[in-house]
């Protein structure tokens, strides 16, 4: 099956956003390796996540889809070189590029979202606007192989539709 790069933040990752799309994925006998910026993440709920590597050390070619999971402490990843840089070379190869939550935004700083229908937390929607997005305010949104969804309550239908598309 697939192997699907998780990147969440080191500090205030969605917990559930991360549990349920994992979960879901799983199930459907895909391979997840989690990156972050330290060894043990914390999330905003209490949960904790080991890592598997530092988002600097992940490389695009070992992997067939990208999710950016949200949260509080996901702005870290909003201007971050590497994020940005992994987000563009995942769609320009065509893979699955995924996020949610406030995470979008990551994927519309990278340049990614022009012209392409995504939704996000209503928070992010006015710069998912201002950088070209068509934000359709779904709950889960697929334009192509990019797959946005607007928070924990669709944590579960996006890991749907990403293991669909993988």
């Amino acid at each position: 099956m697939a192997r699907v790069l998780m990147v969440i933040a080191p500090n205030g990752y969605q917990d559930i956003e991360y549990g349920d799309t994992r979960t879901v994925l799983e199930k459907k006998g895909h391979e997840i390796e989690v990156a972050s910026t330290t060894a043990v993440a914390q999330g905003a709920l209490g949960g904790s996540v080991e890592t598997d590597l530092m988002l600097g050390e992940a490389n695009p070619g070992n992997y067939d889809a990208i999710v950016f999971i949200g949260g509080p402490g996901t702005s870290l990843y909003f201007q971050n070189p590497k994020a940005l840089e992994l987000a563009k070379t995942f769609y320009g190869s065509g893979k699955v590029t995924a996020a949610i939550c406030i995470a979008p935004v990551i994927l519309a700083n990278a340049g990614i979202l022009e012209g392409k229908h995504a939704t996000v937390f209503p928070s992010g929607a006015e710069e998912l606007v201002r950088k070209g997005a068509k934000f359709t305010d779904s709950k889960v949104e697929i334009d192509g192989n990019i797959v946005t969804a607007n928070g924990p309550n669709a944590a579960a239908k996006f890991g749907k539709k990403i293991a669909k598309l993988l």
